[in-house]
């Protein structure tokens, strides 16, 4: 619908720029032929001598006025002039007839010329803009099947008629989906809420025997890219019923009253189609909280009133239900929170090990993999990423073996994807100094042996000093062995230290400071400010919560909830504890100075090593002499 909408615009735009290129054409050409035409006015000195060289071919005399007019040249070339006689001349008569001039000719008149160039300076246009508007009316009535009464001007084409309060959402029947709850993996919470639904869509009179009624709305929230449109669409596969797709901005416009119009219009056509599923996709775009300040939108705030409306008008034994999905739960008006509207809330998290596993099932399906791959791999490599992202490591693995020029997908492929979806592809333009890649392989090895002699620090899988186009000069990769969804304030700390690692490296080894901390800098002190603020981790503060995020879902910093002063204190412990971290990694890292140096420059050598290289070089005593490292280039 929003596709015919735009053609039907272009083309007005086209059409009136045709009309308009066509009068501008047509009032040029006449209008220089009757410019011609006109009469000029020139002095009784220049007329004679226009007489006198035979120039004049007809004169008229005008004895009332004191003027004459007359002409010069013939057919195309024949001009008027107009001029004012000398009185007594007496011997104007005897000129012109030595010369032949006829005396008594019919000068044409020039009144019709004018009307007729009135008529095409303002009938025309009007004329050419009835008629588009008029046409244009006829066809955005056939479009969009409004044969009913609408309100135009200008012949119809610029009204509010045809079809501009159309809600413009997209209509899919249930089959033709092609999605059910087969292929929703990694939330399986969120699909036996959603099971009750298509339950009632299905089997309405089992419900409506005991007296039970379908809820009326179920909101989907969640982070951006874990499933919310897919298992809207799945519930209407299952259940085999139209759904209806629409975003939350379409509802927004400039003109008050349309937002409104296009909801009516919505919930009426859901009403013809029940039993129907309506979906709004984003819904915090039209229904945030409302408020009295005067930036208010008025617009959105007649759109969200009418929302509330129909919602709580409509019958829903019919079976219509309306889903929503936002990434921002906390904008919403409590007014679309409370029972009767969306009774359900339906979290969908981010995945589990399992659910990623299963994710990353679903996606290899549509892939050709070499026998044997293992995705469970893949899987405790991600923690925290989202539906999208596995599906995208997926595609990342696919688009490298083509690239490569094999037919199958192999693990290094997988692997290799991982960690194009985490830090970017691998950046060919960006060559280190021999000293600067020497910096990036002791920083990152710092990371390393801080996290592996923490008690609970996940296991170094990866350590690599190749740039990427994220912007990194190299990476330090930990997995988690197991699943866990619990921190303790000692896992935090060793956290802090295993982000000091590397700046600490760099202090020990080369006495210097760079840039390249300022990644871990970021990340500790906002762990470290959650463990004050949100956690109770503190001893100075002891269980009281100080702040919290801005957003759940979408991160976007941290609000503090106490007094100046108190945010000074704080402030004051989140250093501290950083500060703790750093020390922690220093220590660490002059206890083992010598394996510092030995994976470091191995690490150079090779630029990409395994967590098990790594553990085997850690653990090994081989009395190695340390290599000291090259110093700058002056």
């Amino acid at each position: 619908m929003d596709m015919n909408e735009n053609k039907r615009r272009r083309s007005m735009l086209l059409y009136i720029l045709i009309a308009l290129i066509a009068y501008l054409a047509i009032s040029q050409t006449l209008g220089t032929n009757l410019t011609a035409r006109q009469v000029q006015d020139v002095s009784y000195t220049e007329f004679l001598t226009m007489v006198d060289e035979g120039q004049v071919k007809k004169v008229d005399l005008n004895t009332g006025d004191n003027t004459l007019t007359f002409t010069t040249g013939e057919g195309d070339s024949e001009k008027i002039y107009e001029t004012t006689m000398w009185p007594g001349d007496s011997t104007l008569i005897e000129r012109l007839d030595e010369h032949n001039v006829d005396a008594n000719a019919n000068i044409p008149d020039t009144s019709g010329d004018m009307w007729l160039m009135l008529l095409i300076s303002y009938g025309l246009p009007i004329l050419i803009f009835l008629g588009i508007g008029w046409w244009l009316n006829r066809r955005m009535k056939k479009a969009m099947g409004d044969d009913g009464p609408s309100m135009n001007f200008g012949g119809g084409g610029f009204g509010m008629g045809g079809g501009l309060g159309k809600s413009n959402a997209k209509e899919i029947k249930g089959e033709e989906t092609g999605v059910t709850f087969k292929d929703v993996a990694g939330q399986d919470e969120a699909k036996e809420s959603l099971q009750e639904i298509v339950s009632f869509l299905k089997n309405p009179e089992k419900y409506n025997e005991i007296g039970a009624r379908c809820p009326r709305g179920a909101l989907l929230v969640g982070p951006p890219g874990t499933g919310k449109t897919l298992l809207a669409k799945a519930v209407a596969g299952e259940a085999g019923v139209t759904f209806f797709q629409i975003a939350g901005s379409a509802f927004v416009e400039m003109f008050v009253g349309r937002g409104a119009a296009k909801v009516r219009d919505l919930f009426k056509q859901a009403s013809e189609k029940a039993p129907c599923i309506v979906f709004i996709d984003e819904i915090d775009a039209v229904g945030k909280r409302r408020d009295s300040s005067l930036s208010s939108n008025d617009e959105r705030e007649q759109t969200l009133n009418q929302l509330l409306s129909e919602m709580d008008g409509f019958d829903n034994h019919k079976g219509i239900v309306v889903l929503a999905a936002t990434n921002r739960p906390e904008t919403l008006d409590q007014a679309l929170l409370r029972p009767g509207r969306f009774d359900r809330r339906i979290p969908v998290e981010l995945p589990d090990l399992v659910g990623r596993e299963a994710i990353l099932k679903i996606h290899a399906n549509d892939v050709k993999m070499e026998p044997g791959i293992d995705l469970g791999v893949v899987a405790r490599s991600t923690p925290g990423a989202s539906g999208a992202d596995l599906a995208n490591i997926i595609n990342e693995a696919a688009l490298r073996a083509v690239r490569f020029g094999r037919s199958r997908v192999t693990q290094e492929d997988l692997l290799e994807s991982v960690d194009v979806v985490i830090a970017g592809e691998k950046k060919k333009s960006t060559v280190l100094s021999q000293h600067e890649k020497e910096v990036v392989s002791y920083h990152e090895t710092g990371h390393a042996i801080v996290a592996a002699m923490q008690k609970g620090s996940a296991p170094v899988s990866k350590i690599t000093i190749v740039p990427r186009t994220s912007g990194a000069l190299g990476f330090t990769m930990q997995v988690e062995e197991d699943e866990h969804f619990l921190t303790t304030r000692q896992e935090a700390k060793d956290k802090i230290a295993v982000l000091c690692g590397g700046r600490a490296a760099e202090e020990l080894i080369f006495s210097e400071m760079t840039t390249g901390a300022s990644n871990d800098i970021e990340k500790a002190t906002q762990l470290a400010r959650a463990m004050v603020t949100q956690y109770g981790m503190s001893d100075k503060f002891g269980m009281v919560q100080l702040g919290q995020p801005a957003s759940r879902y979408l991160g976007g910093g941290q609000q503090l909830t106490c007094s100046e002063g108190t945010a000074q204190e704080i402030d004051a412990e989140v250093q501290r504890l950083v500060e703790e971290g750093h020390q922690t990694a220093l220590r660490t890292l002059r206890e083992n100075r010598f394996k510092l140096h030995e994976i470091a420059h191995y690490l150079q050598k090779k630029e990409t090593i395994t967590g098990d290289e790594f553990m085997n070089i850690l653990t090994r005593d081989d009395g190695f002499a340390p290599k000291m490292p090259t110093p700058p280039a002056e």
